[in-house]
């Protein structure tokens, strides 16, 4: 933003140096926001709702408005989002995921430059909620998105038109996720081209239970291409793919006549 007002001649150089400088963070009594990580990473910094107090959130939220024009949620229960919401002035665009518990708030911001597409793969529907996540983080970073809900393993004739359509899609990156003993990911890896990140979750019984079987099957992987995030880690499996996203279309502009 300081760069495009710069250009159109709305600020100074010596402002846009004075805000830049500002940028590199931003003190509140509560919190030291990274407020220029998306201009070193093309990633803004992502609120983390659980844990937090109201009035703590509330002054968050507002800071990234007033610096960025847009915040991320996550982890944030649907009554407690109606309460941040009402307490908002002038917030004209507002999305909410109540499966996801995650939030998008902005303010004079424009729509996310386009990039590639991303598949989401679940093996169950219990895992959708960590895909809705993702899902909503993945958009907001500009990526399509394409999801194919409760394809596991216990019925493996499911997985291979998914396989198929998410690469008549030519998508870039392909996240799945699954809990229980989470082999899904390892099937999916060792079928397609494009790197695949798998997200193990909650979810299983007794002994492993909790991701814990999951994550460590994902980890013990012998399929080439399989990159594993940490358990329920939506957020962290968007990024990543939205980065590799990004790179692949970078790739394809340069190389275009």
């Amino acid at each position: 933003m300081v760069l495009s007002e710069l250009s159109s001649g709305k600020i100074s150089i010596e402002e846009a140096e004075r805000r830049i400088r500002l940028l590199a963070l931003k003190d509140m009594e509560i919190a030291c926001l990274d407020v220029s990580r998306e201009a070193r990473k093309d990633v803004p910094e992502i609120v983390f709702a659980e844990g937090k107090d109201d009035v703590s959130l509330r002054k968050i939220v507002r800071a990234f408005l007033e610096e960025s024009g847009r915040v991320i949620i996550t982890r944030i229960a649907e009554d407690r989002f109606d309460e941040l919401k009402s307490s908002l002035e002038g917030v004209p665009e507002i999305k909410y995921s109540p499966n996801g518990r995650v939030a998008v708030i902005r303010r004079g911001r424009e729509n996310p430059e386009k990039l590639g597409a991303v598949s989401l793969i679940t093996a169950g529907t219990v895992d959708i909620r960590v895909a809705e996540e993702a899902r909503f983080v993945l958009e907001e970073l500009g990526c399509a998105t394409h999801s194919y809900y409760d394809v596991g393993i216990a019925g493996l004739h499911r997985v291979f038109p998914v396989v198929i359509d998410s690469m008549d899609k030519d998508v870039d990156a392909i996240i799945v996720f699954a809990g229980m003993e989470g082999a899904l990911a390892s099937v999916i890896s060792s079928l397609v081209p494009v790197p695949v990140i798998g997200v193990p979750t909650s979810s299983g019984y007794g002994y492993g239970g909790q991701g814990v079987g999951a994550l460590m099957t994902m980890l013990q992987s012998c399929s080439p291409g399989l990159v594993v995030v940490n358990i329920d880690n939506g957020v962290g499996a968007a990024v990543a793919a939205a980065l590799i996203s990004k790179m692949r279309s970078k790739k394809s502009r340069n190389q275009a006549p």
